[in-house]
């Protein structure tokens, strides 16, 4: 028994060391490994689809409906440029946040069904990638991965990494038929939703509830730049209790738990540099199956959640940065070290 003692402190110490190596590995670095193996597999043709300058007016175009957009589509790339392609997705987001991605796409199929689509309008490989300037760690670049409810946009400046504007939608939100029956990809963002509802008295409530109908669609929209106009911002922390501000923040970490380490991070530096400085509003029903929607609000960042459309089944969720999205921060950040005045 003795003599394995040392031989499990040995594996014990090795995992943790393995453990510690995976997240100290660099979000940066992992997206410009990626990048540059999916630009190397491409054909010239291909890679003229998939690239732009960095500077390019395209980097911050951005939506999240079913059109056609600029870059480089799934459906147009090999068996084996869709893996690394993938592979590029996933370096952005955590394993949930993976998963959830994933399967937003594989909706397309149930649409497809749904609304005896031919196949052009709904299909799983309509996502388009696009990388913006020359990936590598230490660089400023970004890349995009979009289509029909995910707009993912990163930029990365000196090894630094945000993402936002941060799009994933749900349609149907729940599907309700046929072999996939009960699927909710973006359940925890729902229900976390409705938790924290439930949770407030009615003072509280008629404080948090900004509006009795819910809006058709995120008040930000597809906007270059996030900006509410003068809508109520709800409830502030500072009037939760705590058990209450605990749901508040399990809410969030389910919008931090869909970045990869790095990411995270930097979205819980924003959550606790807000502190109190918090607010929730509510729109619309409180029961399950009607129109609702949500926002989180600091000032810093905004969430915005809302599922009104197909009888309210049909999510669509972002995270926007105020000065961040599209890198905007970092790159400010970047400019004043490289030109002081």
């Amino acid at each position: 028994m003795k003599a394995l003692l040392p031989r499990f402190a040995a594996v014990t110490i090795s995992a943790v060391l393995l453990t510690a190596a995976y997240y100290r590995t660099s979000s940066a670095s992992v997206m410009s490994d990626t990048a540059n193996r999916l630009l190397a597999a491409l054909t010239p043709e291909q890679r003229a689809k998939a690239t732009f300058p960095f500077e390019d007016k395209e980097r911050v175009n951005w939506f999240f409906v079913p059109i056609e957009r600029k870059g480089l589509p799934l459906r147009e790339m090999s068996p084996y440029q869709q893996r690394l392609a993938t592979a590029l997705l996933s370096a952005g987001l955590s394993q949930a946040g993976f998963i959830k991605a994933m399967s937003i796409m594989s909706l397309e199929d149930v649409l497809k069904v749904m609304e005896k689509d031919s196949g052009e309008r709904r299909n799983p490989e309509k996502y388009y990638f696009s990388i913006f300037g020359t990936p590598s760690d230490t660089g400023t670049w970004g890349y995009r991965v979009e289509g029909h409810h995910i707009s993912q946009n990163y930029t990365i400046v000196n090894g630094k990494v945000v993402d936002a504007p941060s799009f994933f939608g749900d349609n149907p939100a729940e599907v309700r038929e046929g072999p996939r029956k009960g699927l909710r990809v973006l359940a925890g963002e729902e229900d976390s939703g409705y938790a924290m509802m439930a949770s407030l008295d009615a003072a509280q409530k008629k404080t948090a509830i900004v509006d009795e109908k819910a809006p058709n669609e995120i008040l930000t929209s597809n906007s270059r730049e996030a900006a509410l106009k003068g809508q109520a911002s709800g409830l502030s922390a500072t009037k939760m209790t705590s058990a209450q501000f605990a749901k508040l923040n399990a809410l969030l970490e389910e919008y931090v738990g869909n970045m990869p380490e790095q990411i995270a991070q930097y979205r819980q530096e924003q959550i606790k540099k807000a502190g109190k400085n918090i607010s929730f509003a509510w729109a619309g029903s409180e029961k399950p199956g009607e129109a609702h929607y949500y926002r989180i609000q600091t000032p810093n960042f905004l969430i915005e959640f809302d599922n009104t459309q197909n009888g309210a089944n049909h999510i669509h969720t972002v995270w926007r940065d105020f000065t961040g999205d599209f890198g905007g921060d970092l790159l400010k950040d970047h400019y004043t070290a490289s030109h002081p005045q």
